[in-house]
């Protein structure tokens, strides 16, 4: 991508461009799992604060993410398998920045219903079933919260939930308008889109979990008032 970008645009072979596909669709999928994952860690610490070490154990994060990784790549596989059964038709130009599915199926001149069908059975355990994991365990601690009586505790419960929720927020909202309703006729809004949770997210990241650290907030705070 960064290839494109550089060079205002650029070739890809077609194994070239499904191998980019297959890790761009593997990584996406990972990160909407762990995201939903992080939204269970916080419910648990949360509403069950005194089993919290004996449910998130170092094994069992471990086993989740290989499960993960493992489910991630195995989607994307299918997901090659499917398209590799299309056909190509015109010029083989994609007006988009890297090997997505929506400029890919642009190009396929061959019946699109079975990918298309594919794509939406998929997204039920890839988009759907995490995001109804993630509202109702933020349902279930925004109650936990609010049952608390002291106002500092419930300021610190809600700091340590803003962090992922403004993540999950970035990230779901531009994923469920680029596949889940795409902007047909609109390129440079896909483009948008997809640099959202493709580089602006992960650049984000850091700084947004880290801003939660003391020594962080303080190191800001003297930066910004030593120019001001």
């Amino acid at each position: 991508m960064f290839h494109i970008l550089l060079n205002n645009g650029g070739t890809i072979t077609l194994i070239g461009c499904m191998a980019q596909f297959c890790f761009f669709g593997a990584s996406e999928t990972f990160e909407c799992l762990l995201l939903t994952e992080m939204s269970y860690d916080r419910y648990v610490a949360i509403c069950n604060p005194l089993r919290y070490t004996s449910i998130m154990t170092t094994g069992h994060c471990v086993k989740l993410v290989v499960f993960f990784w493992s489910v991630s790549f195995f989607m994307a596989f299918t997901d090659i398998l499917t398209l590799s059964k299309l056909k190509f038709c015109g010029l083989n130009i994609m007006d988009h920045l890297f090997c997505d599915l929506v400029p890919l199926l642009d190009l396929y001149c061959s019946d699109k219903l079975p990918i298309k069908v594919h794509i939406s059975l998929q997204s039920i355990p890839v988009l759907i079933i995490p995001s109804i994991i993630i509202v109702v365990s933020y349902v279930k601690i925004v109650r936990a919260i609010l049952r608390i009586p002291s106002n500092i505790s419930r300021q610190k419960a809600f700091s340590t939930c803003s962090s992922h929720l403004i993540v999950v927020s970035m990230f779901y909202l531009t994923i469920f308008s680029v596949y889940i309703l795409p902007t047909h006729g609109s390129s440079v809004m896909n483009k948008i889109l997809s640099l959202l949770y493709t580089v602006f997210t992960p650049l984000v990241n850091p700084i947004i979990y880290s801003l939660r650290n003391k020594d962080i907030k303080k190191a800001v705070q003297d930066t910004i008032l030593k120019y001001v």
